[in-house]
């Protein structure tokens, strides 16, 4: 879970007390949506405890009593499956979004033919782990892996990093250009209205943890590095658990 998700949500509920008032107490999803104003009622969900509800802020889900006294953040598992509720509930919201992207802003390696797997990954330029997937992108795209790159850059707004990520997105050619940044050349271009702020926002939003941060279609998280073999078979073993 996104570490400033609890900070903010609390914060948001305790802004929102007195409004919480005239809720109507019928609809425990009034009173919770109250609590916090960035909800709408329709965000707020009955878990699959009864009396606890599900909230949803971006990808990130938090547990709310019914009277909206009390908040509970972490994963919810079902026992007797092992399965991850809380991971679900991020994966489909992961999915819903990633399937909005627009392509023209992500810079693409695909192969040749038809891909058997598309990943999306917020990638940094200087992070040693994103260097080294880029320096195998000849082996992914020959074991039919289709990639799509955002801009994750770390040190975050205003830093060289950031600055490094602009000049790729705004260079005429960005596959060259984000892969000579990659191997550590200085890459310049005029300066142009990027998607680096808004694909940075998404990052933090979909709880990306570092770089590289792999997203299958199927909105998995796959946490950094793989070796382009074990990318694949991890990809392949994804899809036929999800069938």
């Amino acid at each position: 879970m996104n570490r400033l998700f609890l900070p903010a949500l609390l914060v948001l509920a305790s802004v929102s007390v007195s409004a919480a008032e005239p809720a109507a107490k019928s609809d425990p999803r009034a009173v919770i949506a109250a609590k916090f104003p960035e909800l709408r009622i329709e965000d707020v969900r009955p878990s699959k405890i009864p009396g606890i509800y599900e909230i949803r802020v971006g990808a990130d889900s938090a547990y709310v009593s019914a009277d909206g006294k009390y908040v509970i953040t972490g994963d919810m598992y079902e026992i007797d499956t092992r399965i991850n509720i809380t991971e679900q509930a991020r994966m489909q919201e992961r999915r819903a979004v990633l399937a909005k992207l627009d392509e023209r802003d992500m810079i693409i390696f695909g192969p040749a033919s038809a891909p058997q797997h598309t990943i999306t990954v917020f990638t940094d330029v200087d992070c040693g782990y994103c260097r080294k997937l880029h320096s195998e992108i000849d082996q992914l795209t020959k074991l039919g892996v289709r990639v799509r790159y955002m801009a994750y850059p770390r040190s975050g707004p205003d830093s060289p990093d950031w600055r490094k990520m602009e000049a790729v997105w705004c260079s005429n050619d960005r596959k060259s250009a984000i892969t000579r940044a990659k191997r550590g050349e200085d890459v310049r271009a005029p300066s142009c209205t990027t998607p680096v702020a808004k694909q940075f926002e998404l990052g933090e939003q979909l709880g990306v943890r570092g770089t590289p941060a792999i997203f299958t279609t199927n909105g998995d998280y796959i946490g950094g590095y793989l070796p382009p073999g074990k990318l694949k078979q991890e990809l392949d073993e994804l899809r036929a658990a999800a069938k």
